[in-house]
């Protein structure tokens, strides 16, 4: 195998440079942490499940007009994704009230929001990650105001979606985290695409008739084990077959890599539209 260049390694994920100059390879590691970092464990088979969980939404997102980074599945643990200037903020989308939330707020946990709350954080691992307000983003011009205006609407578009999706299967989608990045075109066009992954490690997923927890709450607050409340995401999703690819510990790698590969032929023809409609762009 020919060694390749790591251009970052972030908690969950490490990011390889890719065949192209405006592509790079996004591996998921089986690492689990929680709280800040302060709560660590390495969990096998958690990254091949991401993988293809995060795939599969990306390109169903692709598909109702959002665009995104993704362009394939390379192997059980790779995927190929265009290189993108990540935006240093977290946008997080809640339907039900959980985690930091209550805490912040004192409101009981499961509590239904009559509308979905968005709220942002700054991309700062040593600042804890903190809550910040539009003028923040504004002012320490982390994006700017039609940027921003982009990412909600994104984002709410998504969350409609995913919620009927995730519905449709018999979860509850509480709430999630996006991140969002830019792509300069060939004439100097500024577009936002969605970036990162979309996976139980970012959202948080309930069963709608027990509500047990199926997301890495599992791993965060010992409700039981990750893999498993993973795998039954990705077996309701139909991305795996019933009984899982990951057994005590061990995953099937045979089986792991005869599943098709996911292939977003959307990503590769699109013609992304002009986000600064006219505006002068950034130097």
């Amino acid at each position: 195998m020919t060694k390749r260049k790591k251009l970052y390694e972030g908690k969950a994920k490490i990011i390889y440079e890719g065949p192209n100059a405006d592509t790079v390879i996004q591996y998921f590691k089986d690492d689990a942490t929680a709280f800040n970092a302060e709560k660590k464990d390495t969990i096998a088979g958690k990254g091949v499940l991401n993988n293809r969980i995060s795939a599969h939404l990306m390109t169903k997102i692709e598909e109702i007009g959002i665009p995104t980074h993704f362009i394939k599945s390379l192997n059980m643990r790779e995927q190929l994704v265009r290189s993108v200037e990540i935006i240093p903020l977290e946008v997080v989308v809640r339907n039900v009230a959980a985690g930091s939330l209550c805490k912040r707020l004192g409101v009981k946990e499961g509590t239904r929001m009559h509308r979905p709350l968005v709220e942002f954080y700054y991309k700062k691992d040593e600042l804890g990650d903190p809550l910040v307000g539009e003028d923040h983003i504004i002012t320490f011009d982390w994006a700017d105001p039609y940027e921003l205006e982009e990412m909600v609407a994104m984002a709410s578009r998504v969350n409609d979606y995913l919620s009927g999706l995730f519905s449709g299967i018999g979860l509850t989608l509480v709430d999630f985290k996006l991140e969002f990045g830019r792509i300069w075109g060939e004439h100097g066009e500024l577009y936002i695409v969605l970036a990162d992954e979309i996976s139980p490690d970012n959202c948080r997923l309930w069963d709608s008739k027990t509500g047990e927890k199926m997301d890495k709450d599992r791993f965060r607050f010992d409700l039981g084990d990750l893999v498993e409340g993973y795998q039954y995401i990705a077996e309701k999703l139909g991305l795996i077959p019933e009984g899982g690819i990951i057994k005590g510990g061990s995953i099937n790698e045979q089986l792991a890599e005869r599943l098709d590969n996911i292939e977003n032929e959307l990503a590769e023809r699109r013609k992304l539209r002009d986000l600064k409609a006219g505006k002068p762009r950034k130097s």
